[in-house]
């Protein structure tokens, strides 16, 4: 592990170049990601390690960097997002792209999701560059564009297929995870090992226009699509132990509970744990947008509900529409699949999951590290998807309240705190190190 004056100075130089990176407003669209890819390559440089710039759309670079190996060992990617979403000044303490340090935080757009990461990837790999680190198998750092939306295909999905010798590796290491949690008094981080699968669809309602000043004469498609969004709303996943489920479960309670006592048991947790257990249990659907008449004064004969919904991984759509049939009912309606994208998963039963569980050991005795699958999406499905990537989503939080820090993620005033900075860029160095080593 670094000494206090080393970690000192892996503290300062991240704090800086985050604040830099904050300073670029690469928010997304349009991205502009190009100024913090062209930052980095420079900052790197001045350590000795080349960066390259790949891009689809000139303004929308992503960089790739590395630190080439002896031969013989595992490659590990470091992966970090430079967009971010939108803020609005109007609602934040300071200027969203000043970059501020204030109150031992770095405050501004992307200061947690995630130019912090970013940034420590990149320090981690600038000093393990000068003091002449040579990991037994490459070592890579991409700073990629367009996670937020990812519509545009100029990212990481663009960088797998165009250029996949680019950022090809067995292990990687990206967000998703790292928060900090106690159960029963110990300490546990999450580790993302797994993420649930996209797959909105879209409700048609039928039913038949009229003029609204004469409700009887019509069949009103909104009314009876209220009805079908409140059973939505109502519904509960039929209830399935993954793997990864299996594994959470056990490492928090030291065995599978039964439906009953697991909700009981769910109910006494601290977040972010809480909000994770109904999840990682089964397909989970919120109705979030609505279309019917364009006319105050006509009754809607059609109606449109579209849905969010995850699957859980390996879950297939038919699956998960005969469970949503049984939760609506009978009906005039049609359901129509929109997409699906993600839904990808890596076994923790690794040396890169044990490198990490060394870390948090050697970081905070007794504490533990608990796999969770993520009820969102990250790039990580197109490393797992197109290399069988083992991928996992990590960056340790302590000082700052995981409960906080997701009120912050796509929120006003969010920071991160210095401390938290430097512990997650020593854990991105020491694993790189330990990694590389093995």
């Amino acid at each position: 592990m670094l000494g206090p004056v080393h970690a000192e100075t892996l503290r300062d130089e991240a704090t800086e170049l985050l604040r830099e990176l904050i300073r670029l407003d690469t928010v997304n669209p349009p991205g502009n990601e190009t100024a913090a890819a062209e930052l980095l390559r420079d900052y790197l440089a001045e350590s000795g390690v080349e960066g390259e710039l790949l891009a689809r759309e000139p303004d929308r670079a992503n960089l790739v960097a590395r630190i080439p190996g002896t031969g013989g060992g595992k490659r590990l990617l470091l992966v970090g997002h430079t967009d971010t979403v939108l803020a609005d000044p109007a609602e934040w303490t300071v200027d969203p792209w000043s970059g501020e340090l204030r109150d031992g935080c770095v405050w501004g757009r992307g200061a947690l999701d995630m130019k912090s990461h970013v940034a420590a990837n990149a320090v981690a790999l600038a000093r393990l560059a000068r003091e002449g680190f040579r990991p037994a198998g490459d070592l890579v750092f991409a700073a990629t564009a367009d996670e937020e939306v990812g519509d545009a295909d100029v990212g990481l999905s663009w960088l797998c297929r165009e250029h996949p010798e680019a950022v090809r590796a067995e292990y990687s290491v990206t967000e998703g995870g790292g928060d900090r949690a106690l159960v029963a008094g110990r300490p546990v981080y999450l580790c993302a090992v797994a993420e649930k699968a996209s797959a909105p669809f879209r409700l048609r309602v039928r039913g038949r226009s009229g003029h609204a000043s004469m409700p009887g004469i019509a069949d009103n498609a909104l009314v009876k699509a209220a009805r079908l969004v409140e059973r939505l709303g109502g519904h509960r996943p039929e209830r399935r132990i993954l793997p990864e489920t299996h594994a959470f479960l056990t490492a928090l309670f030291g065995r599978v509970p039964g439906p009953e006592e697991l909700d009981e048991l769910a109910s006494g947790l601290d977040e972010p744990l809480a909000g994770l257990v109904e999840p990682m249990l089964g397909v989970s659907v919120s109705p979030t947008m609505i279309e019917a008449s364009r006319k105050r004064n006509v009754i809607p004969g059609t109606c449109e509900v579209v849905c969010d919904c995850r699957l859980l991984p390996g879950q297939s759509r038919a699956e998960a529409e005969a469970e949503l049939r049984r939760c609506l009912g009978e009906g005039d309606y049609e359901l129509e699949w929109i997409e699906r994208v993600g839904g990808s998963r890596s076994s923790s039963a690794t040396p890169l999951f044990a490198a990490i569980a060394d870390w948090v050991a050697r970081e905070e005795p007794g504490a533990a590290v608990v796999p969770v699958i993520l009820p969102g999406f990250t790039d990580s499905h197109f490393l797992r998807e197109t290399f069988g990537t083992i991928a996992y989503g990590f960056f340790p939080l302590r000082t700052m309240s995981s409960t906080l820090a997701a009120r912050l993620v796509h929120s006003a005033d969010e920071r991160i705190e210095v401390s938290d900075l430097e512990l997650g860029t020593r854990f991105v160095y020491e694993l790189a190190r330990a990694v590389g080593e093995r």
